[in-house]
């Protein structure tokens, strides 16, 4: 089986004309002064809409992110929104940024209206009314209204998550960053918080980072793979398990075996079931042993590039 590998020169994997890059990142480099290869010539052409950034902690992602939110210097490359040159013309980038790191702090006793109105000021709303009907407006559209008076510091983990998104939504940014933005959310959270991506991604670049593949598979149009700072793959989530179709099989075994299994099959991961483990394997022929054909899924995928890409490095 073969996956679109994103190891060249810019990936432009949109050919529709109703799709029109905003965001164009090509040859993106950083290495940190520990000698850590964060980012290794990172290209990628991304249109409006949610697109998906997979990959294990330490592949890059949140490196990826701060450098697009103009937190830091990349060494070399280039990225552009649109026009906009984003090494080079941070000022010019802010004004059109909504970011949402992976942790952000509060200040105590301050409630969600209040920061909200301090936020807005920093972001150029200056005429009071006009922010008032903004900050408003925002926090009805993250269903914080009734919590406004409340310290955001006291909010819930998913709370404080929908805060998170109104502020990254103040000035109408043409580009939304959300790094890892349903980790730690109880179910019920984490289901209003994609029906709000879902809805912001409609005319704005969207740019959920996450290693929960379920997030991808639930929200994203268009996604990528990374892994060691490069792209592993980019591609539309339902053309990439096409392409592991026919090929995925398992079978729940007790977990002291496991480790023969992985010896003798390619593994891609294993759940537990009752106590036991379910493992996924993937054969171009059928294995037997006792192992059923099973439907290819995101994570199959997933775990199917990192461990190829494991064993390219590893030769």
């Amino acid at each position: 089986m073969s996956f679109y590998w994103a190891f060249p020169k810019l990936l432009y994997f949109y050919s529709d004309p109703i799709y029109s890059a905003m965001l164009t990142i090509e040859d993106l480099c950083k290495t940190y002064s520990n000698g850590v290869c964060a980012l290794d010539g990172v290209s990628l052409a991304v249109p409006e809409g949610m697109f998906g950034l997979l990959g294990p902690n330490g592949a890059g992602k949140s490196t990826l992110m701060r450098t697009l939110a103009t937190l830091q210097e990349a060494d070399s490359g280039s990225a552009f929104l649109n026009d906009i040159d984003i090494l080079h013309d941070k000022a010019r980038v802010r004004q059109v940024l909504g970011y949402l790191p992976q942790e952000f702090g509060t200040y105590p006793r301050i409630s969600a209206l209040r920061m909200l109105d301090h936020f807005a000021v920093l972001k150029g709303v200056t005429h009071k009314a006009e922010r008032r009907e903004l900050v408003n407006h925002l926090l009805n559209e993250v269903n914080l209204w009734e919590a406004r008076k409340t310290a955001v510091s006291n909010y819930s983990g998913g709370m404080k998550q929908r805060f998170g998104i109104a502020q990254a939504l103040i000035g109408d940014p043409q580009l939304v960053i959300v790094d890892e933005p349903t980790a730690g959310l109880d179910p019920e959270e984490r289901r209003r918080f994609h029906n709000l991506l879902a809805d912001i991604s409609e005319e704005t670049v969207v740019i959920l980072s996450t290693h929960i593949v379920e997030d991808v598979s639930d929200l994203c149009s268009k996604m990528a793979i990374m892994g060691n700072g490069r792209i592993l793959m980019a591609g539309e989530p339902g053309q990439v398990i096409e392409q592991l179709a026919g090929s995925v099989y398992s079978k729940i075994v007790d977990r002291q075996e496991l480790e023969n299994y992985e010896a003798e099959y390619k593994v891609l991961f294993s759940t537990l079931v009752g106590g036991r483990s379910r493992l996924h394997i993937v054969s171009e022929q059928d294995p037997g042993n006792g192992f059923q054909a099973a439907s290819a899924s995101l994570e199959d995928v997933y775990f199917s590039i990192l461990r190829d890409h494991k064993i390219k490095v590893a030769a």
